[in-house]
């Protein structure tokens, strides 16, 4: 298959790409990324000179740049390109509008006049909301708390609409909190390890009891890339990790492990506006099509530190500069 991978110099994203071109021998990707903070060229330095591999640097907003990246034609987009953090959405909202309801848009319409065939619109279980019991599943109602959330449910609502009005050949996945190598370090695992082996502080939000499913990033990369080969047009699939831990038990764990204090290196600070308390989706739909994680947890979470104890030189440069703005505006004040 010919992919456009929209936003693969990002975290998810370039995970996506390095399991395509190194479990479907043939498979070529072009990777259109608009390289804002959060796309770093150095997640896919090491696939440059692969001949199934091209770059394109162009934003999804920009009909025109969609249009040259799919020049040659694709049998596929998988639209990774979005803003993500929550923390960001809260203090600039109209940059997660742009990019996550009208770059998401303006794709639809690529995908509608160079009739590709499949398009894979990467989702959150955020969109549910805070969940006090229970899993959600896709066809529960969308109750965003948080302007990121609420910006991907808007996408996740045109895809639908324009599957139900044109039939698009359209597909959503909804993934868990997702953890592992390439993650900007404004997310809670990279910051804290990252804080940590610098021996400085971690904000803990609230009393840290907030709960997350955790799933690693090449498990939510097989899940997206299983649900493109085997999901069902029109359909939505949520991929998790089977793993609900507290916030609080995973600082435990990234301050043990990098040998530290609770004592010292835990700061809790206010809690975020808004903060969801839990989430928590069933993975049944699926499971049926054939997907199940395969990273156990503890052994990725391990992983996970090791690999950004052994990467300074990717994570150093992020630390400055505009993450630095960005720190002190968020969690100064707090």
């Amino acid at each position: 298959m010919r992919l456009l991978v929209t936003g693969g110099l990002g975290f998810i994203g370039s995970n996506f790409i390095h399991v395509v071109l190194r479990e479907r021998p043939g498979w070529s990707v072009v990777n259109l990324d608009a390289m804002t903070y959060a796309g770093n060229p150095a997640n896919c330095a090491d696939i440059e000179a692969d001949p199934h591999y091209r770059f394109v640097h162009g934003d999804i907003c920009d009909a025109a740049a969609v249009d040259g990246a799919l020049a040659g034609g694709v049998d596929a987009i998988v639209n990774f390109a979005a803003e993500t953090h929550v923390d960001r959405s809260i203090l600039d909202p109209e940059a997660f509008l742009r990019t996550d309801i009208l770059g998401t848009h303006v794709l639809l319409e690529a995908v509608r006049r160079h009739r590709i065939p499949r398009y894979v619109q990467v989702s959150t279980d955020e969109v549910y909301g805070d969940v006090e019991s229970g899993e959600s599943k896709e066809d529960d109602a969308l109750r965003p708390r948080s302007p990121y959330s609420a910006s991907k449910a808007g996408g996740d609502m045109q895809v639908l609409a324009y599957w139900n009005t044109f039939r698009t050949p359209v597909m959503i996945t909804r993934g868990s909190n997702t953890y592992g190598p390439y993650q900007y370090p404004e997310k809670l695992i990279p910051l804290f390890v990252t804080n940590l082996l610098d021996d400085e502080q971690v904000p803990v939000y609230g009393d840290g009891m907030q709960i997350r499913d955790w799933l690693h990033a090449e498990d939510h990369a097989r899940g997206i890339l299983h649900v493109l080969e085997h999901g069902e047009l029109g359909n939505v699939y949520n991929i998790g990790g089977g793993n609900p831990r507290t916030n609080m038990e995973i600082t435990t764990t990234l301050v043990e492990s990098c040998g530290r204090s609770m004592d010292t290196h835990v700061r809790h600070v206010a809690d975020r506006e808004g903060h969801d308390r839990r989430y928590a989706i069933d993975c049944t739909k699926a499971r049926d099509i054939g997907w199940a994680p395969r990273v156990d947890f503890e052994q990725g979470l391990r992983a996970t530190i090791d690999w950004y104890r052994s990467n300074e030189a990717w994570w150093r440069p992020l630390k400055s500069g505009e993450f630095l703005h960005y720190y002190k505006r968020q969690y100064a004040h707090r």
